[in-house]
């Protein structure tokens, strides 16, 4: 067996009995040869001896750990130096392309930098050559869920289920794979499971903490997040956690203890110092010194801003896009256009605007169902403008291009998409991500008869809010004063907009009418949406549905006006904001249906 690589290849493929023979004598001389075990293993598929086949893939993956060209690109990795690590896996798998073991690294890679579909690529490539490759499919369940694909995510973890390969960490992954798609009593059993065997694993236990919160179990979700402080003080995230609760107030103790872990030498690691930051401002807000809590909410938005680099600028060309697009013209032509459910009611706005408060409200009607944030009107529109060469920003250019039937399509796909997070049967659901009002009219082309509620509080409130509150992500416009000033404007401008070319399509519910008249808010929401008034709706608060996201402790209240007015108290500071706002503070009410 000796010759060019294909020569060799095709051999095996058409004499799979001779192959076996020969290489098995070959690897009794020379037991870490990944090639010839490579090959072995696709004599012996070939032979449908899929068993063996998959122990012969697995040692060529093992085989390749004493090569030196393989270490160097582990060391590489190891080491943090990814463009070395990529030059030199570029040329292993140029001289040998079908080294799975590689492949999994350039995966690796390319997950690292962010480049989540070539990463997926990679390792569906990895499995068709080397199926039985259970590290990989792990990574494939990983990179799935960093898309937002989590039901894919769970099918692939179940392979691996099935495949006997389920150990701790994959079991935590599939732990927040449930989570979010709703199966939250399956989590917490896994966590249940895994804490008594790793009782110091303070991620563990913070993880169990957030599913606990979500589910309404707030002292266990408290004492959870205490139990992970108590094995790791200085984890940032699990103190941000705990203020992320609104109803936790910080002692003297634990101001001493996250002030300590700042000041520590060496440093802690950026994340833990952006959350110690979040949760400081928290502590010091509720003591109410007000310059305290405002140093350290600069601090944690400082860190996390020079991260995410948001451009004002796009936002706004976005907007302009929307006001170029759908003139009056546009909206006759594609009037009925898309797929005809009625299915899905959106709630858009920013983010601590009250949308929370409304769906809650809205899912105690026997009609309703509450999901969650779904990140899948995003995801196809990032897809459909990727696709076009061009950017999300751009995504007006991309549909005023797309016809009947594409559009259709397209809100099939969401409703097939949003099915796994559907439980109750009900005929409604509710789709909470404040940030899908960037994308309203892409909304109201694929899917005309969904309702749109546009939440929307006070701007200085709300606005202030997100500069307290830190995002897991997907929010980059909060971390800086003037950056959520002007997305504010643009998102009333946008939504201005709509009310000329589209009026009525989008019902307006002002957060503090809310709060002031909450029977007769609901009442004007449920006739938007043609449902008919149920008073279990204003008991919201004695609601057990999980909530995910950062209101969770203050929607399970009565109503209450707490969160008014509360930017007063650091009105020196907010110059930026108020100068980027302008008028909107006395005129953001007015134009509502």
């Amino acid at each position: 067996m000796v010759g060019p690589a294909t020569a060799i290849d095709r051999f095996v493929r058409d004499n799979p009995a001779e192959a076996v023979a020969r290489l098995r004598k070959l690897l009794r001389d020379d037991a870490q040869n990944p090639e010839a075990w490579r090959l072995l293993g696709q004599a012996l598929r070939t032979l449908g001896e899929d068993e063996e086949a998959s122990e012969a893939e697995l040692a060529a993956i093992r085989a390749t750990a004493f090569d030196k060209d393989m270490i160097a690109i582990a060391q590489a990795m190891n080491a943090g130096d990814l463009p070395q690590a990529e030059a030199l896996l570029r040329a292993r798998l140029k001289s040998q392309p079908f080294d799975v073991a590689a492949i999994r690294l350039m995966a690796e890679l390319a997950g690292r930098i962010g480049r989540l579909r070539d990463a997926e690529v990679l390792l569906r490539r990895a499995l068709e050559l080397a199926p039985g490759f259970s590290a990989a499919r792990a990574n494939l369940a990983t990179v799935l869920y960093r898309q937002n694909r989590f039901a894919e995510a769970g099918e692939t973890l179940d392979a691996l289920a099935d495949a006997g390969d389920m150990n701790p960490a994959n079991r935590n992954l599939r732990a927040a794979t449930l989570g979010r798609i709703g199966d939250y009593d399956e989590a917490l059993r896994i966590y249940e499971d895994l804490i008594p065997a790793f009782p110091d694993h303070a991620k563990l236990l913070m993880s169990y903490g957030h599913a606990l919160k979500t589910v309404g179990r707030q002292d266990e979700s408290i004492a959870a997040y205490r139990r992970a402080i108590a094995v790791k003080p200085d984890l940032g995230e699990v103190w941000w956690s705990l203020a992320n609760l609104k109803t936790v107030r910080f002692g003297d103790d634990d101001v001493e203890t996250m002030e300590t872990a700042l000041a520590s030498e060496p440093a802690p690691a950026h994340e833990d110092r952006l959350h110690l930051h979040f949760a400081l401002g928290k502590a010091y807000a509720d003591s109410g010194n007000a310059e305290a809590a405002f140093r350290h909410y600069a601090a944690g938005n400082a860190l996390r801003k020079d991260e995410v680099k948001h451009d004002p600028a796009a936002v706004a060309e976005q907007v302009d896009g929307v006001i170029a697009t759908f003139t009056p013209e546009f909206v006759a032509e594609h009037e009925g256009w898309g797929d005809a459910s009625p299915d899905p009611i959106f709630i858009v706005g920013l983010p601590r605007a009250g949308s929370t408060l409304i769906e809650q409200i809205l899912s105690c009607h026997s009609q309703i169902e509450g999901t969650m944030e779904l990140p899948d009107i995003p995801a196809i529109v990032r897809r459909e403008t990727q696709e076009q060469g061009t950017s999300a920003r751009n995504w007006t250019t991309v549909a005023a291009g797309m016809d009947r039937a594409k559009l259709a399509a397209l809100g099939a796909e969401f409703l097939e998409r949003t099915r796994v997070q559907r439980k109750s049967g009900k005929s409604f659901f509710i789709d909470k991500l404040p940030n899908n009002w960037s994308y309203a009219g892409f909304i109201h082309l694929m899917l005309p008869n969904a309702k749109i509620i546009d939440a929307r509080r006070h701007p200085l409130d709300c606005c202030f809010s997100n500069f307290r509150q830190h995002f897991a992500m997907g929010q980059g416009f909060t971390y800086d004063l003037e950056h959520i000033g002007r997305y504010y404007a643009d998102y009333v401008r946008a939504m201005d907009h709509y009310d000329r070319v589209l009026p009525g399509r989008i019902h307006r519910v002002i957060h503090e009418e809310l709060l002031e008249d909450p029977e007769g808010v609901v009442r004007r929401i449920l006739d938007y949406l043609g449902l008919p008034f149920e008073e279990v709706c204003l008991d919201f608060h004695r609601s057990s549905r999980p909530v995910r996201t950062a209101s969770s402790e203050q929607v399970r209240r009565p109503i209450n006006r707490d969160g008014v007015d509360q930017w007063q108290a650091y009105d020196q500071w907010l110059g930026p904001l108020k100068a980027t706002l302008g008028t909107l503070p006395q005129r953001y009410a007015t134009r509502g249906n």
